[in-house]
């Protein structure tokens, strides 16, 4: 996430929010984060609605956000 990843012609919202919230975990920004993070899981259920089973794998750009977002959280509580 140290390395810019640059928008592109990405026209899907939750690309879109994920290169959002990469920005606000680099900027150490919990509220902002927590609130892209939903905003994210919301774009991943929105299609299939909230019973649909979705057997894609999350790619590892938004893996490693959640990760960082627990970081942060941690961080942030002193856990």
């Amino acid at each position: 996430m140290s390395e810019e990843q640059p928008m592109g012609d990405e026209r899907r919202l939750g690309d879109r929010i994920l290169y959002a919230l990469e920005l606000a975990l680099e900027q150490k920004d919990l509220d902002v984060s927590e609130l892209l993070a939903k905003a994210l899981e919301a774009t991943l259920t929105r299609f299939g609605g909230p019973d649909a089973v979705d057997k894609r794998d999350l790619p590892e750009r938004m893996l490693a956000a959640f990760d960082a977002l627990d970081r942060l959280r941690h961080a942030e509580l002193g856990d």
